[in-house]
């Protein structure tokens, strides 16, 4: 099992914080796999519309969208970190 984990305006889009899902065929990436969530449609839709607006993280360490998820136990989707 894969857990996803959503955050800021992703989560709340979504309606969840947290969600496990079997495990993606290998070779599939962050990008690939919000693709695929993001055609759930509803909050999925509208929060992963446009994944440049996003950004990943792989066991807690931010990866580029084109990253494959292989073995990983947790991804992360957020928008982008501001400072202030």
């Amino acid at each position: 099992m894969l857990t996803l984990v959503y955050f800021a305006w992703v989560r709340e889009s979504i309606g969840h914080d947290e969600e496990q899902m079997e495990r993606p065929t290998p070779g599939t990436t962050v990008a690939d796999l919000i693709a695929t969530l993001a055609a759930r449609g509803g909050g999925y839709a509208q929060a992963l519309a446009d994944p440049a607006k996003l950004r990943a993280a792989i066991d807690q360490r931010f990866v580029p969208l084109d990253t494959v998820i292989g073995d990983a136990k947790e991804v992360a989707l957020f928008p982008p970190v501001t400072g202030g």
